[in-house]
């Protein structure tokens, strides 16, 4: 088989050769700018109540409807993918996220905030959604999802650590303006990614079609990231209101979550280094018993020591397991589609752990938010092990 018809044969199947990091790391910049405002939402949300005087409900609200509206965007982008050309499509969303972050910043209505940035997801979801179907046509997913995670969680150490120190200086638009910021950079980024490879997505997205997989399997992966998510953010999206409830200094606050953010982008270089070579039940069962270890320390946050282990050790987690519930559901259906559904339900589950949340902090009974994201992340770890072992068991017969 000469070139050209290796490079045909790799289009048919609806997979981009590219294993470059450096272009992994292109499109988890595109990807990561429609997703960042998640990645610091527990500096928003204490920003928001801060700086603008918000309830915990009403900041919860404005998180949720922010991440609500990205899943409608990205539930759109399952449809659209196919019929749209990434690059352009891309350049027009980035630019009105762009333009609504900043408008965000003359808001102070908790519920005029909460409509205006559900109008913001839906857009980045919809990016998001379109960055994901080109992933998961990439050489190995898996690793191109784990560049994402580092990315994100790389930057939002820095978000958590220092925003909220600044919120106080220059008031809660500098939520916004970083926001606008990153998906500015993300804009010119774009520009460095390969001509030739937007041709060959554009070509993919209308040619590809799913290969053969078990519909008990799409959903068991699907709902292992959905309550995945929601069991996570849940707490993440309150983590600095639970270290003031437990009379730890807000300084120290950030700077935990900061390291640990930095320090959580270890699972995620571990998916890099590692990819789907020992499979991917065993790995999960690790990471799961893990997080579950790590959300119940939560309890004894009191304790400063405990608190950063605690926030580490999610962290780490969180990085490794997200990736290889993306390149599980890419390794479903070698068109891009089922990953863009899969960022929509992911989105849900962040979405409604912010919302649950909230609602249980009316009281500021943290104890039982805790127990509540132990026993939802339990049962993700069921869902993800199923998963899982029928996945592993399909690439040892192919």
């Amino acid at each position: 088989m000469n070139p050209s018809q290796m490079q045909d044969h790799a289009a048919a199947e609806g997979v981009v050769r590219h294993d470059r990091l450096w272009l992994y790391l292109l499109f988890a910049l595109l990807a990561t700018a429609g997703f960042f405002y998640i990645n610091i939402m527990s500096a928003i949300v204490d920003g928001l109540i801060t700086a603008l005087g918000f309830a915990n409900a009403e900041a919860g609200l404005v998180g949720s409807a922010n991440i609500y509206g990205a899943s409608v965007g990205s539930l759109c982008a399952v449809f659209i993918v196919r019929h749209v050309r990434w690059r352009p499509a891309l350049l027009a969303l980035f630019l009105l996220m762009i333009s609504i972050d900043l408008a965000s910043t003359l808001i102070h209505a908790p519920g005029l905030l909460a409509a205006v940035r559900g109008v913001h997801g839906v857009i980045a979801g919809m990016s998001v959604g379109i960055v994901y179907s080109v992933m998961a046509r990439l050489h190995s997913p898996d690793r191109a999802f784990g560049v994402l995670l580092v990315l994100q969680f790389g930057l939002g150490g820095l978000g958590v650590m220092f925003l909220p120190q600044l919120v106080p200086q220059f008031g809660a638009r500098i939520l916004f303006m970083v926001l606008a910021g990153l998906t500015a950079l993300a804009l010119v980024s774009m520009l460095a990614v390969p001509r030739a490879l937007a041709e060959n997505a554009k070509s993919e997205i209308t040619t590809g079609t799913p290969a053969g997989y078990r519909r008990c399997t799409v959903l068991l992966s699907l709902l292992a990231l959905f309550l995945f998510q929601a069991g996570n953010m849940a707490l993440a999206a309150f983590i600095i209101r639970l270290g003031e409830h437990a009379h730890l200094e807000r300084g120290f606050i950030g700077d935990a979550l900061g390291w640990a953010t930095w320090i959580g982008t270890a699972g995620a270089v571990l998916v890099i280094v590692m990819g789907a070579r020992y499979g991917r039940l065993r790995p999960l069962l690790a990471a799961f018993l893990l997080t579950l270890v790590g959300t119940a320390g939560f309890l004894w946050s009191s304790n400063p020591l405990v608190f950063l282990i605690a926030n580490i050790g999610t962290a780490i987690t969180w990085s490794f397991v997200v990736p290889y519930l993306f390149g599980m559901i890419s390794r479903l259906d070698a068109s891009g589609r089922l990953a863009t559904l899969g960022g929509f339900v992911s989105k849900c589950g962040l979405a409604s752990g912010p919302l649950v949340a909230g609602l249980l902090l009316r009281s500021d009974n943290f104890d039982l938010l805790i127990w509540l994201s132990v026993a939802v992340l339990a049962l993700s770890a069921v869902a993800a092990f199923l998963a899982a072992r029928q996945i592993d068991q399909l690439e040892v017969s192919t």
